[in-house]
């Protein structure tokens, strides 16, 4: 598996700042017919838009916290204060962003415990933040039916990212459903249309599914661009709802990794 290969800090901080204000402004156009900031999020639907925004904006704080301070606070012991009006997210949620901007500057070189995903270098919570940002701006737009769009380098290291910490050991330990991802060798294959993307290919052993870049041969292989691709993966987007998707082999593995990787 290769987990080293990501994104530079500065195209990071543009695709959270880029995705920041994207969610900001879809959460905020939901129209009053739909519930407006009430609507509920189909792919979150335990949360209406207000809920998603504060969730974000929440989660860009407490990484801020765990990068200044190398302490593992549990993310709802801070508070999710969103303003009342959509007018002033943009701002609220540009405010967290530069505040974990800033954290990962000042401490470029502080490997941050987490009791779950482990010990990281403060550049790989920018990386979290970036991807968690942008699925969650899909989720804001799918709610209320604005034009969701995220670059290919970013929707790849999106994706890499995800099956990073979906085969971790700490993963494993936390989320045992996750062990369901065993297998007999089993392979899926994630073919992008941007020739730019080397793919992913997904092995499933007995101890676990493991991963690398690259496509070939597979016993299932889903193909499209890469950001169809991630909105599949991340469970956004159903893969017969993807007209641009084509998956091919034993579509019955798609289904089962898709059952067994909501976390």
């Amino acid at each position: 598996m290769r987990g080293d290969d990501v994104l530079d800090a500065g195209r990071m901080k543009e695709g959270l700042r880029e995705h920041a204000r994207g969610l900001a402004g879809a959460a905020g156009a939901a129209a009053p017919s739909l519930g407006g900031v009430g609507t509920r999020v189909p792919t979150c639907p335990e949360w209406t838009l207000r809920d998603l925004v504060g969730h974000v904006g929440q989660a860009h704080r407490w990484a801020s916290h765990l990068v200044r301070t190398g302490g593992t606070v549990v993310l709802n012991d801070l508070p999710r204060t969103l303003p009342d009006s959509p007018a002033d997210w943009p701002g609220w949620l540009d405010d967290g962003v530069e505040d974990l901007i800033g954290a990962v500057d000042a401490n470029p070189d502080r490997s941050v415990d987490h009791p779950v995903l482990g010990t990281w270098p403060t550049v790989m919570w920018l990386r979290r933040m970036t991807h968690e940002t942008a699925v969650h701006h899909a989720d804001a737009a799918l709610a209320a039916g604005t034009t969701f769009a995220v670059a290919p380098d970013l929707a790849g290291d999106a994706i890499s990212e995800f099956l990073g910490l979906l085969t971790s050991v700490t993963a494993a330990a936390r989320k045992p459903e996750l062990a369901e991802l065993r297998g007999t060798g089993e392979t899926l294959c994630l073919r992008p249309a941007e020739p730019s993307l080397p793919g992913w290919l997904i092995t499933r052993t007995p101890e676990g599914a493991v991963w690398e870049e690259g496509t070939g041969d597979a016993d299932m292989t889903v193909a499209g661009p890469v950001q169809s691709l991630l909105l599949v993966f991340a469970r956004r987007l159903a893969p017969d709802d993807a007209s641009e998707v084509k998956v091919t082999g034993d579509a019955s593995l798609l289904d089962h990794w898709l059952a067994h990787t909501a976390v």
